[in-house]
């Protein structure tokens, strides 16, 4: 195992960073206990497409923390679809090789909220709920993609048979404006 708690794969490594960014300048204080309720799974988060709810209850205290993640641009895609024609198992070397194509699969948040009194958007709870996200990724790095819409993406680009229902009268002797769908 890596010597990494959080973020041993570089696709989880891009979760950590939302928590402890590079060009972060001095130490952020709350990103111990952060980790801690992280380690400790008192986070539960559920993933809907995009959306990440997380509830964390710390003492008497429960906090609901929501993240909603940025879609891919399409552009974005279609060129990871030709970089990674196979994402059954996503490896570091895959990860590498999209981010030496220039394309960013970092996750971007539209937006983040947490109903703690901090009312900040970096409060203790976000920041364990980006951890938790690290651990998750980096036990499936599949959901670093799938959080940001890749899967649903390449779904809704397959060919389907469209079926366009045919407007025909029901008789000639009805009101131009009165028609019927016959399938």
């Amino acid at each position: 195992m890596a010597d990494n708690e959080f973020g041993y794969t570089t696709w989880g490594m891009d979760w950590v960073r939302l928590a402890e960014p590079i060009r972060q300048t001095r130490p952020e204080p709350l990103l111990p206990r952060a980790r801690s309720i992280a380690r400790n799974h008192g986070v539960q988060a559920t993933i809907e497409g995009r959306i990440v709810r997380a509830t964390i209850h710390r003492g008497s205290e429960a906090s609901v923390i929501h993240l909603e993640v940025t879609p891919l641009p399409r552009a974005a895609i279609t060129a990871i679809g030709e970089i990674l024609p196979d994402t059954t198992v996503l490896t570091d070397d895959m990860h590498r090789a999209v981010v030496a194509a220039e394309l960013s699969i970092a996750p971007v948040l539209a937006g983040t909220d947490c109903s703690c009194k901090a009312r900040t958007a970096r409060c203790l709870h976000v920041l364990a709920a980006f951890y938790d996200m690290a651990s998750r990724v980096d036990e499936n790095p599949r959901l670093a993609l799938e959080v940001q819409g890749y899967f649903q993406a390449a779904q809704d680009d397959s060919p389907a048979p469209v079926e366009v229902p045919r407007w025909v009268p029901i008789n000639t002797f009805a009101p131009a404006n009165y028609f019927e769908v016959v399938t």
